[in-house]
């Protein structure tokens, strides 16, 4: 037998994986670390899993809240793209156009290139401002807003953060939203942006005391029915009944002041003084491009959102339907459990799949040439995918408490949405010292009346 010399021996892995290709040199890489890995994975899983499931079991709490934060963190971004087609859509409707239309289904694909041109513009910091503030000034306006989210309750038990003192919290959390655009005013060394970051601070002093003070009426007239205490989740329970146990009823004045305070806060049409472009450019944001931006851009339509939601939350009910359901609400008369996983299963998969090629030739017949099969198909599963979404949710209005309560919450919420995208397409913007007077010589005047009126009905009442 010859014997092979040593040289050739160590020269063999070298010329070895000198003949291999691109492919197999990677997956001689990849398949190795993944399998690795893999056990590595395994083995932690195994050690790790018992005393995980006994942190989780001794802090729920902390759990809860944990993903309670992170769900209204990733709720925030698609809100805000619902809220921008629906103001495009509003506002062309108002102007007697017909909107966007070409991009995506009816144009609802729209609302998501204001997003990826924000990502593709070039994050610029300009010379001569204060580089940590003028980055740290978005960030605290979205968080101001995004941690308002907490205390809101969207249905009985779908809450962040029950606090007995969520109100206080929420009007905290929600005056950092306008320390943010003060912040990003000072910092850009920029005489425009200066004004705009003084006039949010000027609307912040004037229209966050009659804010506060509007809801002290409802807090009085809450805590006769239920507990003393300043959560929004008591304040919803102490309306339930009939539409006429709602506060806006009880508390016309209040309505009209905290709707008007909260506009300002918003800092939507008329009062969007801060940003007035026909003014000051655009105000604390005109140094601003990029993903910092972004930050304004997406506040803005979060804020929209969280005051209609705050709104409907105070003074509409919440929750609660605006009259009781004259049958009972169960799915007792089908056996869901019976059906089993597999039932289910090939339950699902039959209504996509059949209700995917019906939908489809619908559109073939009615939509004519215009439509290929390819396209026919994927507007078919768009469809279908909706009426399959209708009649979950659907079924969950019927048969669960906290459905109800988020589908009541939303169209109340969506309600006010609307109206303020309807606001800005019809009302001009004021002029600051307008802004300034309005709410020193009428909304405080009227806040403080509102509140005399309320605690002296309230003390004859209940004598």
């Amino acid at each position: 037998m010859r014997s092979i010399p040593i040289r050739a021996m160590l020269a063999y892995p070298g010329k070895f994986w000198a003949r291999r290709s691109l492919v197999e040199r990677l997956a001689m890489i990849i398949v190795p670390v993944a399998m690795g890995g893999a056990l590595a994975t395994v083995v932690v899983l195994i050690l790790a899993i018992p005393p995980l499931l006994d942190f989780l079991g001794a802090n729920l709490p902390l759990i809860r809240f944990f993903v309670a934060a992170t769900v209204i963190l990733l709720m925030t971004v698609p809100t805000a793209f619902v809220i921008i087609y629906l103001e495009l859509k509003v506002i062309a409707r108002v102007n007697l156009r017909v909107g966007p239309n070409r991009i995506g289904p009816f144009g609802i694909a729209m609302s998501l290139l204001p997003g990826l041109k924000v990502l593709a513009k070039e994050d610029f910091t300009p010379t001569g401002v204060d580089s940590t503030v003028f980055t740290l000034a978005p960030v605290v306006t979205y968080l101001g807003s995004v941690m308002t989210l907490l205390v809101i309750p969207f249905a009985p038990g779908v809450v962040g953060l029950d606090l007995n003192i969520g109100l206080l919290y929420f009007f905290a959390m929600s005056g950092l939203t306008v320390l943010g655009l003060l912040m990003a005013g000072w910092s850009s060394f920029n005489k425009y942006s200066l004004l705009g970051g003084l006039r949010s601070a000027a609307q912040m002093v004037s229209y966050e005391i009659p804010l506060t003070l509007s809801v002290v009426g409802v807090i009085i007239l809450a805590s006769t029915k239920t507990a003393q205490t300043l959560s929004l989740s008591h304040i919803v329970m102490a309306q339930s009944g009939s539409v006429l146990d709602w506060f806006v009823f009880k508390q016309p004045l209040a309505f009209l002041i905290f709707f008007i305070a909260a506009t300002a806060e918003a800092n939507r049409t008329p009062f969007d003084v801060t940003e007035a472009d026909s003014e000051i450019v655009a105000g604390f944001a005109t140094e601003y491009s990029g993903m910092r931006f972004g930050f304004f851009f997406f506040a803005e339509y979060v804020n929209v959102f969280i005051v209609s939601a705050l709104i409907a939350t105070i003074f509409f009910g919440g929750w609660n339907a605006p009259f009781n359901w004259p049958w009972p609400m169960n799915l007792n008369a089908i056996p869901a459990l019976s059906f089993g996983v597999a039932g289910w299963a090939a339950i699902i998969v039959t209504a996509v799949l059949f209700g995917t090629y019906f939908l489809a030739m619908l559109i073939r017949v009615f939509g004519g040439r215009n439509w290929s099969s390819p396209s026919a198909l994927t507007m078919g599963l768009i469809l279908n995918f909706v009426i399959l979404g209708g009649v979950v949710t659907l079924a969950g209005f019927i048969a669960f408490d906290w459905v109800r309560g988020l589908v009541m919450v939303m169209a109340k919420t969506y309600a006010f949405v609307v109206t303020f995208i309807w606001m800005r397409a019809t009302l001009p913007r004021v002029r600051v010292d307008q802004l300034m007077g309005f709410a020193w010589k009428w909304l405080l005047p009227a806040s403080l009346l509102n509140i005399f009126v309320t605690a002296t009905a309230v003390i004859i009442l209940n004598r």
